[in-house]
């Protein structure tokens, strides 16, 4: 054992056929391997325990990414000042080696831990799909919003920041209520991350909804009714959607339950929609009035390929034809945005959206349906709002558009009010045919 080492010693070091060690007294060495690398280290003892702990290469020509003799040493001299505080039981003491491990061990879980692109995958499969009726609104506003920006980092590493500057991208694209439920899938996704033990703490906690909630109360008239049933079927959107806006308004039912339909659910002049396509898990069923059944158009339809009669699936099927499912709720409100643009007031001097004001297309142009823009949930509040000005109950309402009764009546009143929603719907048809029909 060398009483001391220098760097004019640990160069002239040779490899033998076996490695070999050079150390002073207080621990500091040096090990020369067989293949001519040498390399620093401090040994020491905690609680009768020999530690042995790696200060790094020794730089030369074969080893450039090394560290130089001095810088080795000033290394050892830190770690051993660490040990000695240690043994004397001072609070800046620590265990060199312990330290490295932990060090280690968080850099293997960080490497481990998820992504957020993982995150979601696992949030859509054991929890989104299982619990909500609504998880692919979920799947499509994580996929368009969060992904491109989180895809690739370490969900741990989200900050209040992180998700403040995503929510304010989204607002300023004139999105404020994509950004409120873009939150609120981030902020269940997050607290599901925490409960699975993926995450310590939710960064969504203490941060607020990036824009005042307003519920919409947007109610078509009779002269914008009487305006779209004459412009729709001109409109830029494909037929099957143009039905399924049309049967929104006919039947007064929601958006995703409409497009939704199967061939399964119908059986003559009523259609069942099932607890598990209905937004509050209550089967419901829907009486079709003439115009309903017309948009229908029937349970089965002519193959144009062999020209032989067959049963239809989903009334308004995607267009991809190897894929089996409907269109989806969102193309009709893509379908009413490309033909009555969104915030449109049908006042171009007036109008807030730069993007329309520089479209030198003219207003009829631009807006095909020729009245301010609506969405396609208005529809059905249009419908309800008509049958209760035409003097229907509250609870033949409320049954039409299947909302959950409240209170004691909740379980004491099971009552379907299947003749009455037959009435107002017939009632509702008669009103729209008058419109139609001026």
């Amino acid at each position: 054992m060398a009483d001391t080492l220098n760097d004019m010693i640990v160069r002239k070091l040779k490899p033998t056929e076996k490695e070999y060690t050079k150390r002073e007294k207080g621990g500091f060495g040096v090990r020369v391997l067989p293949s001519g690398r040498k390399v620093f280290f401090y040994l020491y003892r905690v609680d009768g325990q020999r530690r042995f702990l790696n200060l790094g290469t020794y730089k030369d020509e074969n080893h450039p990414d090394g560290i130089s003799f001095k810088i080795a040493h000033d290394e050892y001299e830190l770690e051993r000042a660490k040990v000695k505080a240690l043994k004397a039981g001072r609070a800046e003491g620590v265990d060199p080696v312990q330290v490295k491990q932990e060090k280690r061990q968080q850099r293997e879980e960080e490497r481990d831990a998820h992504t957020v692109e993982e995150l979601v995958e696992e949030y859509l499969k054991r929890h989104a799909q299982k619990f909500k009726r609504s998880w692919q609104e979920d799947e499509r506003i994580l996929n368009r919003n969060v992904l491109p920006k989180w895809g690739k980092r370490k969900a741990a590493s989200i900050t209040k920041r992180d998700i403040n500057l995503l929510l304010e991208d989204i607002v300023d694209r004139g999105a404020p209520a994509m950004a409120n439920n873009t939150f609120k899938i981030v902020r269940r996704m997050l607290n599901y991350a925490v409960e699975k033990d993926i995450l310590l703490h939710s960064p969504a906690v203490g941060i607020k909804l990036p824009s005042p909630k307003v519920e919409r109360e947007r109610v078509l008239s009779e002269a914008e009714l009487k305006t779209l049933l004459s412009t729709i079927n001109k409109a830029n959107m494909t037929v099957d959607v143009c039905r399924a806006l049309k049967l929104i308004l006919v039947t007064g039912q929601r958006p995703s339950e409409v497009v939704g339909m199967h061939v399964n659910e119908l059986d003559g002049r009523w259609w069942t929609i099932p607890s598990e396509r209905a937004k509050n898990g209550k089967s419901h069923r829907v009486y079709l009035t003439d115009i309903a059944l017309e948009l229908i158009d029937g349970t089965h339809y002519t193959d144009p390929d062999t020209g032989k009669i067959k049963t239809k699936t989903y009334i308004f099927p995607c267009r991809h034809k190897d894929k089996e499912k409907s269109i989806h709720r969102h193309a009709l409100s893509r379908a009413i945005i490309n033909n009555c643009p969104s915030g449109c007031t049908l006042n171009c001097d007036k109008c807030d959206v730069t993007a329309c004001k520089e479209d030198p297309r003219s207003l009829q142009e631009k807006n095909k349906l020729g009245i301010t823009h609506f969405t396609p949930h208005d529809l059905r509040r249009t419908a309800a709002t008509f049958m209760a000005q035409a003097g229907e109950m509250d609870e033949v309402i409320d049954a039409v558009l299947n909302h959950i009764k409240r209170g004691v009546i909740k379980v004491y009143n099971q009552y379907r009010y299947d003749k009455e929603k037959q009435a107002a719907l017939e009632k509702w048809e008669q009103k729209l045919l008058s419109l139609i029909e001026g």
